[in-house]
């Protein structure tokens, strides 16, 4: 008596040498029916433990191609591949074998640790590649606004304003910025003005040995 409904096995974990040299713990799961019941009976002693067999060597035999990184990655396509070697080996047998499923790969402890590390540096390389990008438009942004100010004083001056306005909020018992002597010229009176030359060296005079601060206080 042959049973042709679909038969799933699993294959055991097998130690497998990547073409990297790199060792991995590979297993997997496959599902097979008969298709022809004479011939499963009449060519091979025990289909069934024949199958599972040819499963294992062929699992270690097309991973023994390929990289760590397309074992971790390529999965899919690995199984069509075993899928479709062992189809056409066990043609012969009456078996069909309809799928196949890479169901884990186990990593040594420390090849993860190391792969950890890697992915992490990665992240922190990529962090920094990112904050010194922001850096770097945040300083064309400045550049950019510190040429429209020194082409517009009245900008400048706003700007000023707002700077003091901004730390008046911050609760400070006192502060104390200097103010242009240039601001007072209109306030100042002499008893007897200086006329050309003589007026310039006395505003000099004035801006060097009188520094008016003025002083806010809550």
């Amino acid at each position: 008596k042959v049973d042709l409904r679909t038969v799933s096995f699993d294959v055991p974990p097998q130690e497998i040498l990547s073409r990297d040299s790199v060792t991995v713990s590979v297993d997997a799961v496959v599902y097979f029916r008969i298709s022809n019941a004479t011939v499963a009976v009449s060519n091979v002693e025990d289909y069934g433990r024949s199958t599972r067999l040819l499963a294992a060597t062929t699992l270690r035999n097309v991973l023994g191609t390929k990289d760590l990184s397309q074992i971790l990655s390529e999965r899919e396509s690995i199984s069509h591949i075993m899928q479709s070697s062992l189809d056409e080996a066990t043609d012969p047998w009456g078996v069909k074998v309809e799928r196949v499923e890479i169901k884990d790969v186990r990593l040594p402890v420390q090849l993860q640790r190391a792969m950890a590390a890697e992915a992490e540096a990665a992240r922190e390389a990529r962090a920094k590649v990112i904050a010194a990008e922001g850096e770097q438009r945040a300083s064309k942004a400045l550049k950019q606004a510190a040429d429209i100010m020194m082409d517009s004083p009245a900008a400048l001056q706003l700007r000023y304003l707002q700077t003091l306005n901004s730390i008046a909020g911050e609760k400070n018992s006192t502060i104390v910025f200097p103010i242009p002597m240039e601001f007072f010229h209109g306030f100042i009176h002499h008893p007897n003005p200086p006329h050309g030359d003589d007026y310039d060296q006395t505003i000099r005079q004035q801006n060097i040995h009188q520094t008016p601060t003025l002083k806010i206080e809550p």
